[in-house]
């Protein structure tokens, strides 16, 4: 894929809710728009996940919403 912006988006546009961004060690990051529910800490939800790169991250996101913490 190219440059981080386009990456950024495309994600974001496929997991809507989560807001992308990378650490300046160039750690990939998503953080949750909003709160959890009760239900969703519950489950064993997270407010943010972490990847060494975009396609890291793609598959973590993935991962949380097969698992119904979408």
């Amino acid at each position: 894929m190219g440059d981080f912006e386009d990456q950024k988006a495309a994600i974001e546009r496929d997991f809507p809710g989560w807001l992308v961004w990378r650490s300046d060690a160039g750690r990939w990051y998503a953080t949750r728009g909003g709160d959890l529910t009760d239900a969703q800490l519950h489950a064993g939800g997270a407010a943010t996940v972490a990847a060494d790169d975009a396609d890291g991250l793609r598959a973590r996101l993935a991962g949380r919403r097969a698992g119904g913490d979408g």
